[in-house]
């Protein structure tokens, strides 16, 4: 199932550019599995050595943290969007 996944700028150095890339995969993993075939190291930018999504990213499907659904094994809908979205902390 093709997902479309929105890489935050940081990132696109590894998208050679692209703001947007199509994957398929029926999971949240899955289609990081998928991307790391056409954009090798992306997928060590999102999950951590243990599988689980790293600490300071946020991975949004359909405008929903993952999270706070199924973590890494969320199901992904054909057409479904994925966003890739650096925590940003700061401040006083």
């Amino acid at each position: 199932m093709s997902a479309t996944i929105r890489i935050p700028t940081p990132l696109r150095k590894l998208t050679a550019g692209n703001a947007e890339v199509n994957a398929d995969g029926g999971s949240i993993r899955e289609i990081f599995d998928d991307l790391e075939g056409n954009y090798p190291g992306l997928k060590d930018k999102v999950f951590d050595d243990g599988g689980e999504i790293r600490r300071f990213i946020i991975l949004s499907l359909d405008g929903e943290d993952v999270r706070y659904l199924q973590g890494p094994d969320t199901p992904v809908q054909a057409g479904a969007e994925v966003s890739i979205v650096p925590a940003i902390a700061g401040g006083k």
